[in-house]
């Protein structure tokens, strides 16, 4: 909202000071700003009106150390996250921009099947949630509208340029280009790293490409917005986690959206999506915040409202900014967390129809839960995950340089 007022008194009526608004950089650091603001300052404030009201955290009995400590603890602070991401999106953002639109469309209706899913925990009084079938139809309903649009929308292109850019003297020469609707993804540690949909599914028909990468997508959004839900069981793991990832996502959308940089470096430009780097600045933002309270022992948590979401809005940023092919190492904790539900199950269905009796690999799945069995302090062990999560970052961002 502030963005075309400051673009008007720049360029209609000169206003000094005014232009500082067409910098991403400075938007962003003040969506950072107030993204942190928001969840400190009015954090307190929200936890207590959600403690009067006693909703509260339904635990169930794990066996696990400090357990039954945290029932009652405030849950549905996800609507903290949400608030600190869309008050400083919708200030300091373009929001003509699509890929903005796309984000803020995700956030809400992922938040909103997460509200939904807590509202049933602690007013209904049911444990189970909303039914698993609901939740996907959710995440297959987003999945369909970020798919068709990343697919169809005339403003989502790629920027083929026909001669190189380069600095000389100080000048910067201005290179032919043609924007391209084009289906193409990036292939990391590959030097020709650039991988079309539309000719890898060609064989199916040009009718079918689109339905399969509206597929790809839908697939993509509910496995990192389930690996989130998931990861989310213990004090600041999933809220940390998201900021690391989201820090690595907002140095890709910079250099994804600026020409100079994107040649520099040879990644696939991508016009106007430098915009998303405000929107993964409030992102950032709101999930550091939020660990003001949800750290260890967590005054709140963010329950599904917020889980959900900071799973999809990861995977939305990673399609949008063509580096999907990158989460399963950007997003490694969400990625192993998911795993190690999924072979903790299968093993223990295979063993019961083998055996008659089912066994696990894990002491207790989802991973984090493994190593509180173990008796290692739940902090220590958020505080490894963070470090691995970072390396996994670090990792992440040198397939810039390395193929």
């Amino acid at each position: 909202m502030l963005y075309p007022l400051f673009n008007y008194l720049d360029q209609v009526l000169d206003v000094p000071g005014a232009g500082v608004f067409q910098y991403i950089s400075f938007r962003a650091g003040m969506a950072a700003v107030l993204s942190l603001i928001v969840t400190i300052t009015f954090g307190d404030k929200m936890i207590t009106w959600i403690r009067n009201r006693q909703i509260g955290e339904t635990v169930r009995d794990l066996g696990l150390e400090g357990q039954n400590q945290k029932k009652g603890t405030p849950t549905m602070g996800g609507l903290m996250i949400m608030a600190a991401i869309l008050i400083p999106t919708l200030l300091f953002a373009d929001l003509q921009n699509i890929y903005v639109q796309l984000l803020l469309i995700t956030t809400v209706w992922l938040g909103g099947i997460g509200f939904v899913d807590d509202y049933i925990k602690v007013f209904r009084k049911n444990k189970e949630g909303l039914k698993g079938r609901f939740k996907i139809v959710g995440q297959i309903g987003i999945g369909i509208i970020v798919g068709a649009t990343l697919f169809f929308h005339e403003d989502v292109v790629v920027r083929d340029f026909q001669t190189p850019v380069s600095i000389e003297q100080g000048v910067v020469e201005t290179p032919a280009y043609q924007d391209v609707k084009t289906a193409k993804t990036t292939i990391p540690f590959v030097k020709n790293n650039e991988l079309n949909y539309e000719n890898l599914l060609g064989f199916l028909g040009e009718s079918m490409t689109p339905v399969l990468y509206i597929f790809v997508v839908i697939f993509i959004i509910t496995a990192v917005s389930n690996g989130a839900n998931i990861t989310d069981g213990i004090d600041g793991l999933a809220a940390g986690t998201s900021a690391i990832i989201g820090l690595t996502i907002a140095i890709f959308a910079y250099i994804s959206g600026n020409a100079i940089f994107s040649q520099y470096l040879n990644v696939m430009y991508i016009p106007n999506s430098g915009e998303l780097v405000i929107f993964a600045a409030a992102f950032i933002g709101a999930c550091i915040g939020f660990l003001w309270y949800n750290a260890y022992p967590a005054q709140v948590f963010m329950g599904d409202t917020g889980s959900l979401m900071l799973g999809g809005v990861i995977a939305v940023l990673a399609l949008t900014l063509r580096k999907e092919l990158l989460i399963p190492l950007m997003c490694g904790i969400f990625v192993v967390e998911n795993l190690s539900v999924m072979i903790q199950v299968g093993y223990f269905k295979y063993t019961k129809r083998k055996y008659g009796e089912g066994r696990r690999i894990f002491l207790m799945s989802p991973l984090h839960h493994h190593y509180q069995k173990k008796n290692i302090p739940e902090a220590k062990i958020v505080t490894r995950f963070w470090i691995v999560g970072i390396l996994l970052a670090v990792m992440t961002l040198a397939t810039l340089k390395l193929r």
